[in-house]
């Protein structure tokens, strides 16, 4: 074959893509199951810190000592086991599969309870974790995080400032979900109510949305008494 010709170049060419895209996918079926362990170990330590335990060095035995069950909810609010195994991918879980997962904890000797969140903020997706107290209205600790926030605005919702403040604040004000992000300096409930970010209104306001409409999902859980 004339390796100056137009057929060499183009069969030349075309069996190096297929030898690359067998080696791109050969790597990628390699790593996939350590890829995914990665995400799980990181999603592990994102419900350890709504529960005010960071950095720590070996996420899998500090989970399994602090969360004693991985519950979903039920429609009249009592909880029932998740036998189909971890998984990082709640909001699909709850909009294809109607599965709303609550993380039971022992911290300290005392329970707390971690519900996952997801919502969009100004240039992407934001998610976190909202973990409460026994009484399942008052909250212990959040996290949260983000997909593309401007840094030093939207991006401060990461900061552990900023979730800091989410301490002890109230989730329900009866039936209705009263937690609430708003605007910087125009706090006027405090027991539910909590400052939005300077110059990160439109983030601010995705996480008020995020929260408003997960917890909603929550609130047969949120308001049914434990002895029912």
């Amino acid at each position: 074959m004339n390796t100056n010709s137009n057929t060499y170049t183009i069969v030349y060419a075309s069996v190096m893509v297929v030898i690359v895209a067998f080696l791109l996918a050969f790597v990628s079926s390699a790593l996939k199951s350590k890829q995914d362990k990665n995400i799980e170990l990181d999603t592990k330590k994102q419900i350890l810190s709504a529960l005010n335990v960071r950095d720590i060095k070996d996420a899998d035995a500090e989970y399994n000592k602090i969360i004693k069950a991985d519950m979903l909810l039920n429609q009249d609010g009592s909880l029932a086991e998740n036998t189909q195994g971890f998984t990082t991918t709640f909001e699909k879980d709850a909009k294809e599969n109607n599965r709303l997962h609550v993380f039971v904890a022992d911290v300290n000797g005392e329970k707390k309870y971690v519900v996952p969140v997801y919502g969009a903020g100004l240039w992407g997706a934001i998610w976190g974790y909202v973990a409460l107290n026994a009484d399942k209205n008052t909250i212990y600790g959040t996290y949260f995080s983000h997909a593309s926030e401007t840094p030093g605005l939207g991006a401060e919702i990461a900061t552990e400032h900023f979730q800091g403040e989410f301490k002890d604040k109230k989730v329900m004000d009866g039936e209705k979900v009263a937690l609430s992000v708003v605007k910087n300096g125009h706090v006027t409930n405090a027991a539910h109510e909590v400052d939005g970010i300077s110059g990160g209104t439109i983030t601010s306001n995705g996480v008020d949305a995020m929260l408003k409409t997960c917890l909603e999902n929550y609130k047969s859980f949120l308001t049914k008494n434990e002895e029912e």
